[in-house]
């Protein structure tokens, strides 16, 4: 019987996922909780198989830095973190943070069950590029960080200093980001990316 403790905020999605873990003959929830921040401690003290961990959780705690520290505490704990998000760079933090999973909340259960049992068997299950936001793919890290920079309200001169490059060297930059997003201001698309989840610039 796999111990499964679960992260999530959403009460309607965390309930429905209890129930339907539940019903699986090798599945049993053994917590749950709203918030990362809690999660070692249930982690110690119900000592669960697997942790299916949000990336934003109440307090805006992200999911992704606990789980990092849990695989750094208690490494023998699957994670599969999950979210709705298309944020750029989820996947590659939850890699670097050592989570074993990730999976999208709009997938489909029997995948969700796919991808505990894959994952309990030392099977790590990762979205393709199709899978994620469409622009995922396409910016590199430099576009990325000046994406993440414009989102976060800095001027250009305090992105060149942040970046460590001069504004003249910005320019090309934003106007192969421009050329990609298909928008015709950097500002426009900043307010595209975070409304659509593409870029969630305080985590």
């Amino acid at each position: 019987m796999m111990k499964i403790l679960i992260v999530e905020d959403q009460i309607m999605l965390r309930d429905s996922l209890e129930h339907l873990l539940n019903q699986e003959t090798d599945m049993e929830v053994v917590g749950v909780t709203d918030n990362a921040s809690e999660a070692p401690d249930l982690c110690r003290q119900l000592k669960p198989d697997l942790v299916l961990m949000d990336v934003v959780t109440e307090d805006d705690a992200n999911g992704i830095i606990w789980a990092g520290r849990i695989r750094g505490e208690l490494p023998e704990i699957k994670i599969v973190i999950m979210t709705a998000l298309p944020e750029i760079t989820f996947v590659e933090a939850a890699r670097k943070a050592g989570a074993h999973s990730y999976i999208y909340k709009n997938a489909g259960k029997e995948h969700l069950f796919h991808t505990i049992r894959s994952t309990m068997k030392g099977f790590g299950i990762y979205p393709g590029p199709a899978d994620a936001s469409p622009f995922a793919a396409q910016f590199t890290e430099k576009e990325i960080a000046i994406i993440r920079l414009v989102c976060q309200g800095k001027s250009r001169s305090e992105m060149s200093e942040e970046l460590g490059v001069s504004e003249a060297m910005l320019k090309p930059i934003i106007t192969s980001i421009l050329d990609k997003s298909g928008f015709d201001s950097i500002a426009k698309f900043a307010i595209y990316a975070v409304g659509r989840g593409l870029i969630v610039p305080d985590l």
